[in-house]
């Protein structure tokens, strides 16, 4: 288990990604209720259905999640495959699942979780820094919700999140695991190379016609050039819409008089206190006491009012301001509790308060200044305003052209024209489209995705030439086209690549020389006798030093009881390499190295932790798999109109 750790490591990391993935994100939140019920269900969980449309958006987001997180280095292919389809799939399972269990068991979390939660999200706050309840309203309104229903649904996946924190941390692993790791890990084999390259015995491959058709049958598809596609295309995407958009000075003057609260910042004010102590717990002499030594303090602020600081440091059982000579900053109505506000919302500036009580005991306030309430005007607001108010259009228009956008390219599918006509859009055209994307070409390029050119290479756009379906490429950015030339699969002749096909095969023949010269020579250094083997090389599991990774396997492998000990790798394109191991040595397992092979093991117990719970969990949901994942490979669809 633990050298699959080791060598699995990047699959591991991948699966503990893969486990439960939190199904809320703020913009672009898709309730699972939202989705189509017309297309037939590919999988049940607790009664409930999961649809062919559900299954490709879930997979779409998972795309969107892995190309944020990797960047350019991120490549869709990884992801085309039945295994990671079958992966999402599981994924949406297990979610449906957890959120079954959750709501059976009654579990949930706080408001406070949920309310601190939403304020921590990016983008809901105004130019002041605060909570901007307005716009979190509209911007869940633009997605057909309300702030019930998100709520709801967040609380949902919160809980779903905790219940999932819980089981993975009841994963344990002992220190001496994590050591024993380490000090393997740190283990040196002080190793040498005796190398056998193909390049050495070229000379000796004697290739002849048969050998030459042979290869070249057998590896057609080498020699084929890869089926093309010119076409043309159209893109309806958010930022288009919204440069359409137009906002007048009177459009922004009736969006601020009609927002003006937003814009205003209510007075505050900034005081000192000094608190003694007395909370709803305490005894009747303990609060007389309180108030007493309240009383005494008050008197010698009135006497000296200039020694409140002073008072406030050497008296006040308020650690958080006690340090600060009692200041409490500024504040607005609402923030402090309600005997406290009153009071100091009568005092004037300078002016100290009689005693107040409340539950946490008695204070005595200064008011020190106060911030009277202002309004933003309108200039200072102006682009702001401006900005809201297209996104605001945008996402409204966006989902009426998307509806039509869809409509049309499916129902005049002979041409994109009536469509581009319609919207404002250009028909571009692009050459030498293949079945995958071309890495040469921008990322961006909506022709340039996966989805596009799946369905651009599907039979009905091929061969009758009609419209795609509208693709979602990106968020907001949808493409259709129709394929205008289609050039097959073709095959170069013999005669074309020859030159080719004896290069190849005369690599493959001297890399076999090379493996049966380095086999017998291994079996002869093994009998004593002496071999040209290279310069010292010091390897561990951690430091590589320029050994391929096959041999560094078969090293760290190698029975070590008797040395020099001999291993043989056949190394693919390099030919055969001896590796004689001549000593081993082991170093010091520091602290941060201790650490990081703990992390893993405990990363790995707790995946298997999760996977384990979720089987449970599953089954009690009765979780059911309708189709086959080959069988249900996900069909480009168009993407739906916002609601």
């Amino acid at each position: 288990m633990l050298e699959f750790i080791r060598t699995h490591r990047r699959l591991m990391q991948f699966l503990l990604l893969l486990i439960i993935f939190p199904s809320f994100a703020f913009f672009g939140l898709e309730s699972y209720t939202r989705m189509s019920d017309r297309d037939e269900p590919v999988a049940k969980v607790a009664g409930q259905s999961i649809s062919q449309q559900e299954w490709t958006a879930a997979q779409s987001r998972q795309l969107d999640r892995f190309r944020q997180m990797f960047g350019e280095q991120f490549n869709p292919a990884m992801f085309d495959t039945p295994e990671a389809r079958q992966g999402v799939l599981d994924n949406l399972i297990a979610q449906k699942a957890l959120a079954a269990y959750v709501a059976d068991n009654y579990l949930t979390v706080s408001d406070d979780t949920v309310r601190k939660t939403i304020v921590e999200i990016q983008g809901l706050t105004d130019a002041d820094g605060k909570f901007d309840k307005e716009r979190y309203k509209a911007l869940l309104a633009a997605q057909g919700m309300t702030p019930d229903k998100f709520e709801a649904g967040l609380r949902r996946d919160l809980a779903i999140q905790q219940t999932n924190a819980v089981i993975q941390g009841t994963a344990f692993s002992p220190k001496t695991v994590a050591s024993r790791i380490a000090t393997l890990n740190q283990q040196v084999r002080n190793v040498q190379e005796l190398p056998f390259t193909p390049a050495a015995f070229k000379s000796q491959v004697n290739l002849t016609d048969a050998m030459l058709e042979e290869y070249y049958k057998k590896n057609a598809a080498q020699f084929e050039i890869p089926e093309t596609i010119k076409a043309e295309y159209v893109v309806l995407s958010g930022e288009l819409v919204e440069s359409q958009i137009k906002v007048d000075d009177a459009d922004v003057k009736t969006y601020y008089e009609q927002n003006l609260a937003r814009y205003k910042t209510e007075e505050q004010r900034r005081a000192s206190h000094i608190l003694i102590s007395a909370g709803k717990a305490a005894s009747v002499g303990e609060n007389a006491n309180a108030k007493a030594k309240a009383e005494k303090l008050l008197a010698q602020l009135r006497k000296s009012p200039g020694d409140f600081a002073k008072l406030a440091k050497e008296n006040s059982q308020d650690p958080g301001s006690a340090e600060r000579g009692g200041d409490l900053d500024f504040f607005g109505k609402g923030m402090m509790v309600k005997p406290f506000e009153d009071a100091a919302y009568k005092l004037k500036e300078g002016e100290v308060s009689d005693l107040v009580e409340s539950d946490f005991g008695y204070h005595i306030i200064r008011l020190t200044a106060i911030k009277p309430a202002a309004i933003r005007s309108m200039a200072e607001v102006k682009d702001n305003i401006v900005d809201e108010i297209k996104r605001q259009q945008a996402g409204k228009k966006f989902a009426e052209m998307t509806e039509q956008f869809t409509n049309m390219v499916y129902e005049q599918s002979d041409s994109l024209k009536p469509a581009a006509d319609k919207l404002g859009l250009k028909i571009e055209t692009v050459s030498s489209l293949t079945r995958k994307p071309n890495p040469a070409l921008p990322k961006g390029a909506a022709f340039n995705q996966p989805k596009f050119l799946a369905a651009l290479f599907a039979d009905e756009a091929t061969r009758n030439k009609r419209n795609t379906e509208a693709i979602e490429v990106a968020p907001n950015v949808l493409v259709a086209g129709r394929v205008l030339e289609y050039k097959p699969v073709t095959k170069s002749p013999l005669a074309e690549v020859k030159t080719v096909v004896e290069e190849r095969l005369t690599n493959i023949e001297a890399e076999q020389l090379a493996k049966k010269a380095g086999e017998a020579k291994l079996a002869e250094v093994r009998a004593g006798a002496v071999g040209e083997f290279g310069a010292n090389l010091a390897v561990s599991r951690n430091k590589a030093d320029g050994v391929p990774g096959q041999a560094m396997a078969a090293i760290m492998k190698a029975d070590i009881t008797n040395l020099p000990a001999y291993v043989g790798v056949a190394l693919p394109g390099r030919g055969y390499s001896i590796y004689r191991i001549n000593s081993v040595a082991a170093d010091a397992v520091d602290e941060v190295n201790m650490k990081a092979e703990q992390q893993q093991v405990d990363e790995f117990l707790a995946a298997q932790e999760m996977s384990a719970y979720l089987g449970v969990v599953k089954k009690r949901a009765k979780a059911e798999i309708l189709k086959p994942v080959a069988a249900a490979k996900p069909a480009t669809v168009a993407a739906p109109a916002a609601q």
